[in-house]
């Protein structure tokens, strides 16, 4: 029982020094910023969210009939549209179109106000990976528990998470934040098509393109990919901490190969469901056969059928 205490005590006393350590290497010109004081806030918030996404929601919205939210999805969408065209926009002034070189870029140690615009557009960046936790409370409110894949809670949790690692060692993070960047461009393109999703049957004919959203989400990953491999072909690139190339590189190419099996298995294989004819629903739209992307996101907004039991639906591609 002794050992067993001591045991405990042991390991509360590595935690306690772990975070010590975190607060002291916590870069001085990020620390301020809210959400970036240490990492349990943070981490209770996205705990938080995947309990009530995958639990608590569900079950409340069970014997409740779905909310119609389309005013509000579309002034989210657009809201969200009109935000990561800022970010994309500040991420060029900041360095991508001004002093950076698009090879190695080293993280900025020093005080420019150029170093400090990249900082908060890289925080500003990680903040609205919260605003996207609505896009789940939308698909709940709406019991659309179809598109709450495990990917898609997985993948919404786990990048807030793990950038503010990122920006807390390196808040102007060099080559390192291309990624960010580019994500937020997709996403201009991504929430537009959602935004046209939402705003009703009219908007429909508008939609021609929504196959062309893997293929766009394909270039992402190509495009993060080969600017991150430059690093492993320089003769010297003294890039202060390896282990964000190493992982952003994988990361590029892990969602690389689930968006291609997804892109086989929907437009060359051509396993969908046939199309079906225009039949008139409750709210205007038809039953077009929708398909989740292997990240979790949904390339429709909300205009599948809805599923009442609240499971998490764990497959790479769902046809409903």
């Amino acid at each position: 029982k002794k050992q067993g205490v001591t045991m405990i005590r042991e390991a509360v006393s590595n935690i306690l020094n772990f975070h010590d350590y975190i607060l002291m290497r916590t870069d001085v010109r990020i620390r301020d910023y809210p959400l970036m004081q240490d990492p349990i806030h943070m981490t209770a918030i996205l705990l938080a969210y995947v309990f009530l996404s995958i639990y608590v929601g569900p079950r409340l919205m069970a014997n409740r009939k779905p909310l119609c939210l389309n005013t509000s999805m579309i002034v989210y969408n657009l809201s969200m549209v009109l935000l990561n065209a800022y970010i994309v926009y500040e991420f060029m002034m900041a360095g991508w179109a001004t002093t950076y070189t698009w090879r190695c870029d080293l993280v900025d140690t020093s005080t420019r106000p150029e170093t400090l615009r990249m900082i908060r557009v890289c925080w500003l960046f990680y903040f609205s990976k919260y605003i996207e936790l609505l896009d789940t409370l939308f698909f709940v409110l709406r019991k659309k528990h179809s598109q709450i894949t495990f990917l898609h809670v997985f993948h919404h949790s786990f990048m807030p998470w793990t950038w503010w690692w990122g920006i807390t060692l390196t808040p102007a993070g060099g080559m390192g934040c291309f990624h960010a960047m580019v994500n937020a461009a997709v996403h201009v393109i991504m929430y537009f098509y959602y935004l046209l999703s939402a705003a009703g049957p009219r908007f429909q004919k508008y939609l021609w393109w929504k196959k062309y959203m893997t293929a766009i989400q394909l270039t992402q990953f190509v495009l993060v990919s080969v600017h991150i491999s430059q690093y492993y072909f320089m003769e010297k690139c003294d890039y202060q901490i390896p282990m964000w190339i190493h992982l952003i590189w994988m990361y590029g190419v892990f969602f690389f190969l689930l968006f291609s099996n997804f892109w086989i298995q929907a437009y060359i294989k051509g396993k969908r469901l046939p199309a079906v004819k225009d039949k008139p629903k409750q709210n205007g739209t038809t039953s077009e056969p929708i398909a989740v992307v292997a990240n979790g996101k949904h390339l429709e907004n909300g205009n599948a059928h809805h599923h009442t039991n609240g499971k998490i639906l764990l497959g790479k591609v769902k046809e409903i």
